[in-house]
């Protein structure tokens, strides 16, 4: 996000320890000064950013992938999506998490909205995509990832939210997205 913010409470850094140095996130503790004059310590979780694909089917489906959560210790199902590799423009890491996470290529993809996810201790940010026009082909997931790609209708998708089958923030946004659409005829701008 590139809209300047007023710093009305800015916390000044006056040291930062990394913790830890991993493939996807790093964690570290920065001791700040408050706006109060006093100082206190924040625990940061760094992510490099990611993308996320609301893909609609011209049978009015969402195009949604099933896969293991470990943090969570289930199966959820979820949107495709993915981080952003280094220096990696959104837009091209959206098409390319489409079609490696469902096989589907898209004729039509803009951006929805870029949004935080726990901004109270991390910096990952998401651009949400939505995908048009598709054009079906052969899925290539990481080799790390094992998927089930699913086309659920609106009402169903509802209900795997009232079941909890999706219950991830990116997911439930462009579930909402699509309702509005469904209502409205254009997806929020």
């Amino acid at each position: 996000m590139t809209r300047s913010i007023p710093k009305k409470f800015e916390e000044i850094t006056i040291s930062t320890q990394p913790v830890f140095q991993g493939k996807i996130i790093s964690l570290q503790v920065d001791t700040v000064k408050l706006p109060g004059g006093g100082e206190a310590t924040r625990e940061i979780v760094k992510h490099p950013g990611a993308v996320a694909v609301l893909a609609l089917t011209p049978e009015d489906k969402i195009l949604m992938v099933e896969q293991y959560r470990k943090p969570l210790e289930r199966s959820q199902v979820e949107i495709p999506a993915g981080k952003l590799d280094a220096g990696e423009d959104p837009l091209a890491a959206a098409q390319r998490e489409l079609q490696e996470e469902t096989g589907y290529r898209c004729g039509k993809i803009r951006l929805l909205s870029s949004f935080y996810t726990s901004p109270g201790f991390a910096d990952e940010i998401i651009h949400l995509y939505a995908a048009e026009e598709l054009i079906p082909g052969t899925a290539q997931p990481d080799e790390d990832e094992f998927l089930n790609v699913e086309e659920l209708t609106f009402d169903e998708a509802q209900e795997y939210i009232r079941d909890g089958r999706i219950s991830d923030a990116k997911t439930i946004m462009a579930v909402y997205a699509w309702q509005i659409y469904r209502l409205t005829g254009s997806l929020p701008e």
